[in-house]
């Protein structure tokens, strides 16, 4: 048997990418740049104004600010990135341990309301695998939490297994339900292009509440009076539950390292898989951290942009 199986490095993109976009909820342009990071980085936020740096923020469910809609980690001097979870979502998705994300502006491009266009660059590039073993955290016992009719649930698995299910009281979405074993593949094919949605009848009451401001049909399957309003309608067969499962991976990613365990989500969201996360991390007997096997040295990461940054 190999000394070495998948998934025993740490890894990283191999090369800078930049990404443009609009901010779904405040309509503003935005700017990211994708760093390549050292082995035990993390993914970590730099927010920028005019080209400098003014806050450094690690996807962290401490981080978490607000999950009216979307995700939003933040530090305590008051600034805060949003929408992150689909950028997350892709990045742990293809099995990156280490990034350094550069971003202008409060918000994560919408960019086509999944996480296939992160996907694509990211697939462009490459992926490069680093000297040290991956870390992952363990699931040695069930962690539940329940808020009336929605609970969701970690439990030991030797992978990562995601089951989510859904109900909505419209026919367009009704009761879904999916569980995969989650794998870079797997994230390919069936997850990442799954689209967020919204109401129709929710669009005015976002607006007056500066919401939505950058939410159009290019970004969001919008669900109107029994039809869906897309005209190319949509991408997978039950890509609603598709897409909160994709939420369900970006938003997990907030426990700081990959997970070896199941989620069981029931008529969930950010919410509730941010409140899972703090749950099975303030029970110190409900998980350890375990590693693969060290392996040869590989090629160290230029680590010149990290360094500036942190002058």
């Amino acid at each position: 048997m190999s000394n070495r199986f998948i998934g025993a490095r740490q890894t990283t993109i191999a090369r800078e990418i930049e990404v443009t976009g609009t901010g779904v909820h405040s309509g503003a342009p935005v700017s990211v740049i994708l760093h390549p990071a050292a082995a035990d980085t993390g993914l970590r936020f730099l927010v920028t104004k005019r080209g400098r740096v003014v806050a450094e923020i690690p996807a962290s469910v401490e981080h978490v600010k607000n999950l009216t809609l979307c995700t939003v980690i933040g530090n305590d001097a008051g600034i805060t990135v949003g929408t992150v979870e689909h950028l997350l979502a892709a990045l742990r998705g293809l099995s990156v341990d280490n990034c350094i994300i550069e971003i202008d502006s409060k918000e994560v491009p919408i960019m086509d309301g999944s996480a296939a266009p992160f996907v694509e660059v990211i697939d462009d590039v490459g992926i490069r695998e680093l000297s040290s073993p991956r870390r992952y955290i363990k699931v040695l016992k069930p962690v539940r939490v329940q808020e009336g009719e929605c609970w969701g649930e970690l439990t030991p698995h030797s992978g990562f297994h995601l089951d989510v299910e859904i109900d909505f009281p419209t026919d367009l979405i009704g009761k879904q339900r999916l569980a995969v074993e989650m794998t870079p593949g797997v994230f390919r094919n069936e997850i990442c292009r799954a689209r967020t949605f919204g109401f129709m009848s929710d669009v005015e009451r976002l607006w007056k509440a500066g919401l939505a401001l950058g939410a159009n049909l290019t970004n969001t399957i919008a669900i109107g009076e029994g039809k869906i309003m897309n005209r190319e309608g949509l991408r997978y067969p039950q890509e609603f539950v598709r897409h909160k499962l994709l939420d369900a991976v970006g938003d997990l990613t907030l426990a700081g390292k990959p997970l070896l365990g199941a989620y069981r989500s029931v008529k969930g969201g950010h919410r509730l898989n941010s409140l899972v996360v703090q749950a099975l991390l303030a029970d110190t007997e409900a998980w350890t951290v375990v590693q693969g096997p060290r392996v040869r040295e590989a090629k160290p990461i230029d680590m010149g942009f990290a360094i500036a940054a942190g002058e």
